[in-house]
């Protein structure tokens, strides 16, 4: 699951005169009866980068400066840590923490890495895991940092695929699922994408201990240009995935797929409308693990579609311009734009005018 759990009171209890000098006295209010807070990186209007921390109903309640745009944030609940990492092909990724103890840190990408824009900690907060880009070799790495050591690259192993994206630690703690793009890239060329023709993009189950291959997934031939890159889990442990297809326009292909370990991985049928209003684009997939629902988003499409979970019925379609970000909240789902409008489960919606969203949202909530 990507909704890290921490009590509410002791996450506002331990962040000190720093965070809370940082907020209004309503925002303080507004927060301490909130059931969750929200961390999603930004653009600020006039350019420049960062990540924020949002209260429930869409207020900044504290940001961190970034060196250029961020994509996704993992949450540590043990150390009260967030990582926020660079988009494609960036290099760096930023350690904050929520506590007001520490100055936020800077991790550095191997020269011959860079980063994915996702990771995820150990349940254990010892050890931070992040997609990455062995470029020369054309080959997808997850890089291991210790937690405890100022996030030294500590380690490595393979992702048995290429462009990985997106990566998840079950519910056992020990295996990561891991969605490989499938598509080349070099910093060399930017995001350019050099093989389509050849791209093989796959589903698998890594050891994150022992870094051995679990199981691994790959679509059908005639679907190979289906990029797998977002996922999260459902109550059951079921890992839903979006894709994004690079092929032609006017082709539909399923674009949202549901894994079961020991059961492989299956592509669900949806209304050909809401299929089309995707544009062959899933930005972002968020479950909603209170009400078995799963929510999926595409910006390119200005459309977020809602699934059961259990029957992989497709039960709503909306439209909202450039829409990217969600989180499960509440019955429904919190969604961020490119526009920089937050629109909540009840549908009100909150344009700030001082920031656009950009691609992912995490929910932190109370335990």
């Amino acid at each position: 699951m990507r909704t890290p759990l921490i009590d509410r009171r002791d996450f506002l209890r331990a962040a000190g005169a720093g965070f809370a000098a940082a907020m209004t006295p309503s925002a303080w209010a507004r927060t301490m009866t909130a059931d969750a807070v929200f961390a999603t990186a930004f653009v600020r209007r006039n350019g420049s980068y960062g990540a924020a921390v949002l209260s429930e109903d869409g207020k900044v309640l504290h940001t961190v400066d970034l060196p250029d745009r961020g994509h996704d944030v993992t949450f540590d609940p043990v150390s009260g840590r967030s990582v926020v990492f660079a988009r494609q092909p960036g290099t760096f990724a930023m350690v904050f923490d929520h506590r007001g103890r520490e100055e936020p840190l800077t991790i550095t990408s191997l020269p011959d890495r860079h980063f994915f824009g996702h990771g995820v900690f150990s349940h254990d907060g010892a050890l931070l895991y992040a997609t990455e880009n062995d470029f020369d070799n054309a080959e997808g790495m997850v890089g291991v940092y210790g937690a405890s050591s100022g996030f030294q690259r500590i380690g490595e192993f393979p992702t048995y695929g290429m462009g990985p994206h997106e990566l998840l630690l079950l519910g056992d703690g020990r295996t990561l699922a891991i969605a490989n793009g499938g598509i080349e890239t070099h910093p060399d060329f930017g995001r350019a994408e050099l093989n389509i023709a050849t791209m093989q993009p796959s589903y698998v189950l890594v050891d994150r201990i022992s870094g051995d291959l679990i199981e691994k997934h790959e679509l059908p031939a005639e679907l190979h240009k289906l990029s797998i890159r977002h996922m999260d889990a459902d109550a059951e442990g079921h890992v839903w995935f979006g894709c994004q297809y690079r092929g032609a326009a006017t082709d539909l292909p399923p674009l949202v797929g549901k894994a079961t370990r020991d059961k492989g991985i299956s592509l669900i049928d949806m209304p050909q409308d809401v299929l089309a209003s995707l544009r062959n684009y899933v930005g972002s997939v968020a479950a909603n693990p209170e009400t078995g629902l799963v929510a999926v988003t595409s910006p390119q499409g200005n459309s977020l579609a809602v699934i059961e979970a259990a029957s992989g019925k497709v039960l709503s379609r909306q439209d909202m311009t450039e829409v990217c970000g969600i989180a499960p909240d509440g019955k429904g789902f919190l969604a961020t734009t490119g526009g920089g409008v937050i629109v909540g489960p009840d549908g009100k919606s909150l344009d700030d005018p001082d920031h656009v969203w950009d691609n992912h949202m995490l929910r932190i909530e109370e335990a």
